[in-house]
């Protein structure tokens, strides 16, 4: 199209189609969500737009598609960034495209952020400013997305059932459908969610159809692309044939009026020899900007290769996943329609006697058998997307699970060295600055058998079940051995432990080599003994008998002990994954259950 004006051409009406037509192409690259042509086109519109607005807001719808297009990419930054754009270029707020823009935005902050009271807010603000039914529908739809996002089902479920029952446009009802299905099938309304399952079956695209519109958009881009490449480099070509003239010219004007002199000064030979020479310098020109040229073309042609070689990759790996994952539904078809039609040949041998009539009503049968597996079959095609997409959407949530971890190990470990027992003993261990392994001990330094209680008090507060774990892997461990634990986990040396337990270095030393070999343990002990405790970060509270115990531990306790008065609390503690320090405190905060007996002779009372 640009090549059919020229460029001082490209104004007023002129500059609009191109506009209007690069808008166009945008919308059709991005509804396939190949999002990186679809930012080139509405890039390359934006250009003309400049030249001649196509309305008053053509230059903010410009901006604001381009971030839509950088949000569906995760470039979440680039994509806030163009809609403040877009925003700062409207002459007013009172108009649908401001709207329009201020909803995605509420939505791009709550993906950020996720924020979802103040989101809604935004969103429900915006959506009182609405012109009509349609727009207002449009804002439910991105509330009642928000809503499912962040659980709130019951919510969701009134914003977005409005939208399917009340909205025109298919690919609205479509989104809405997919949320609604997957909130009754977590709340177990299956009914329900059949509604929307056979709704998104009977409106989806099949897969043929949306590669056939995917391969036509990505031949039109490679083509432009291609002629794009063309016309830069015969430009250059032009530009060097024209320097080459500017540079000729000039020369063979001198070299004329040389000649011109030369013929009537000098002889034959020394005008050949200046003709010579002037054919050199004019043969070292014309060599140099072809050198110049190749090399442009050469460097042009690895460009466009490796470009072309990119979408050719990211298509192929397109084509081998879905072709991997329909070629067994495939198999399976082909060999339904090859044993019905079988079935169908021997019905059709054993009715030749019957009338032509009857005839006639078995091959309509068999023709509409074939038409319901055609059907289920493009059904269970649909099945196999959605679950596709399912599994990418769990590993985003996997992958922000584990982030959330990582941040809650980080601030279990601040809580716990903010405690005044982990700060007592780090300012002792820190005020006498011990850097040898010889150390004096100086009085008052050591700890007293008070301070190491409190410190596990701590570590189980913290850390519940680390020594549990510990005794897990080695229940002869004695309680010496878990202070020193405790102490590692401060991030203390052997130095400064030596000094707060009131031993020497070798005996701490040799303490760490105890510990290695009851745990089983090959790695320093201190960097094991984190990773033990970050790995309880990690896990705790992550089964649903777990939080289930957490909700209530003295009434699971007082079920325990009534289904076996003679259960210990070590027993206690490794059915319920807690400390034993942890069982004991809450029995005794119970106060109506009672130990009788003493040892293992004894056992529980629980005073109604």
């Amino acid at each position: 199209m640009e090549a059919g004006f020229e460029e001082k051409d490209l104004v007023k009406q002129k500059a609009q189609f191109m506009s209007y037509t690069y808008n166009r192409l945008g919308g059709l690259f991005s509804s396939q969500f190949m999002m990186e042509p679809a930012i080139l086109c509405y890039k390359e519109a934006q250009v003309f737009c400049m030249i001649e607005q196509t309305s008053p807001y053509g230059i903010s719808n410009n901006y604001y598609r381009i971030g839509i297009q950088y949000n569906k990419m995760g470039q979440q930054d680039t994509a806030m960034y163009y809609y403040e754009r877009a925003i700062d270029c409207l002459a007013d707020s009172n108009n649908l495209v401001y709207r329009n823009i201020a909803t995605n935005k509420s939505l791009l902050y709550y993906q950020i952020s996720k924020d979802a009271e103040l989101a809604i807010q935004n969103l429900k603000s915006i959506t009182k400013q609405s012109a009509n039914e349609s727009e207002r529908l449009s804002r439910y739809l991105t509330i009642g997305d928000i809503y499912y996002e962040a659980g709130n089902y019951d919510s969701a479920k009134f914003y977005l059932e409005q939208v399917f029952e009340k909205k025109v446009d298919e690919i609205s009802k479509i989104q809405a459908a997919e949320c609604l299905r997957n909130v009754y099938d977590s709340i177990g309304e299956f009914g329900r969610a059949d509604v929307y399952v056979h709704y998104l079956a009977d409106h989806k695209k099949s897969e043929g159809e949306n590669k056939a519109l995917t391969s036509r958009l990505e031949g039109m881009f490679k083509t432009y692309m291609d002629q794009k490449q063309q016309k830069k480099a015969e430009e250059i070509r032009e530009k060097s044939i024209m320097k080459t003239v500017k540079v000729i010219v000039p020369i063979a004007i001198i070299l004329a009026l040389a000649v011109f002199v030369v013929a009537k000064l000098r002889s034959k030979k020394l005008l050949k020899k200046q003709q010579e020479e002037a054919d050199r310098i004019l043969g070292e020109t014309e060599q140099e900007h072809e050198k110049e040229l190749r090399l442009w073309q050469a460097e042009a042609d690895k460009t466009l290769e490796e470009t072309k070689k990119k979408y050719e990759e990211e298509l192929r790996q397109m084509k081998a996943e879905t072709e991997q994952r329909l070629e067994e539904v495939e198999r399976k078809h082909q060999q339904w329609m090859a044993e019905a039609r079988e079935r169908h040949e021997e019905e059709l041998m054993t009715q030749k006697d019957r009338s032509e009539k009857e005839i006639e009503k078995t091959k309509k049968r068999h023709v509409k058998e074939l038409e319901s597996e055609r059907l289920a079959y493009e059904k269970e095609q649909d099945a196999l997307r959605r679950n596709i997409k399912e599994k990418e959407a769990q590993v985003i949530a996997l992958e922000k699970t584990m982030n959330l971890q990582q941040k809650a190990a980080k601030q279990r470990r601040m809580a716990f060295l903010n405690e005044p027992i982990c700060q007592h003993i780090l300012d002792k261990a820190r005020s006498k600055q011990i850097t040898t392994r010889d150390v004096a001990h100086e009085p008052g330094i050591a700890l007293k058998d008070k301070d190491f209680e409190q410190l596990g008090e701590a570590v189980e507060k913290h850390y519940e079940g680390f020594d549990h774990e510990l005794l897990s892997q080695c229940p002869s461990l004695k309680q010496g051995l878990l202070s020193l634990c405790h102490l590692h986990l401060l991030g203390l040396n052997e130095s400064e432990i030596a000094a707060l337990k009131n031993l020497s270095y070798s005996a701490i030393k040799k303490q760490n080599e105890s510990l290695q070999e009851k745990l089983g343990v090959n790695e320093d002990m201190a960097s094991y003994i984190l990773r033990v405790a970050e790995g309880l970060c990690g896990t705790q509270g992550g089964t649903q008998t777990n939080e289930s115990i957490d909700d209530d531990l003295d009434a699971w306790i007082e079920r325990q002990i009534k289904d076996n008065p003679k259960i210990t609390t070590e027993e206690l503690a490794e059915k319920s994954h807690k400390g034993v320090r942890t069982i004991k405190r809450h029995i005794s905060m119970m106060g109506h259950i009672h130990y009788v007996g003493s040892g293992y002779s004894g056992h529980w009372e629980v005073v109604e």
